[in-house]
């Protein structure tokens, strides 16, 4: 178990890797060994994930998250296969436990009897501006 969070664990059979030839890092040697890793995790079948970090998970994911619902990561940044392994899988705790963290609930504020009070002033001072601005009598 990939442990997230305190309550957040993630099983080994949710994420799938697959490894390709990668550009990058690894001179003649990237012609011939498949380095990079892509990380799939199943996220909408993971029954380890409650449903309200699934869906910050899916905003979080953004273009990563798949239409059967799994996200997919790269990495091609190392040379060896192991580092990028590792470089896929830190990314992946870190989105998850970015999805984990709730929110802050935004707690609306009210404007002081003093700001109240100039905004009703400036409006009552613009309304008499424009009210001098109508038509001269000729007497």
């Amino acid at each position: 178990m990939i442990r997230i969070t305190d309550q957040i664990s993630i099983a080994p059979w949710e994420i799938t890797e697959t490894f390709t030839r990668a550009s990058g890092p690894g001179g003649q040697n990237v012609n011939k060994v498949s380095t990079a890793v892509e990380l799939r995790f199943e996220a909408a079948r993971s029954p380890n994930l409650p449903g309200d970090v699934k869906a910050r998970l899916r905003r979080l994911a953004g273009r990563r998250w798949t239409t059967e619902g799994a996200i997919l990561i790269t990495s091609d940044r190392h040379r060896l296969q192991s580092r990028n392994r590792e470089d896929a899988m830190e990314k992946l705790v870190a989105l998850l436990a970015a999805a984990a963290e709730r929110p802050k609930k935004r707690v609306p504020t009210r404007p002081t009897l003093g700001s109240q009070r100039r905004r009703l002033a400036a409006k009552t001072q613009r309304g008499q501006v424009k009210a001098l601005r109508g038509r001269v009598d000729d007497e």
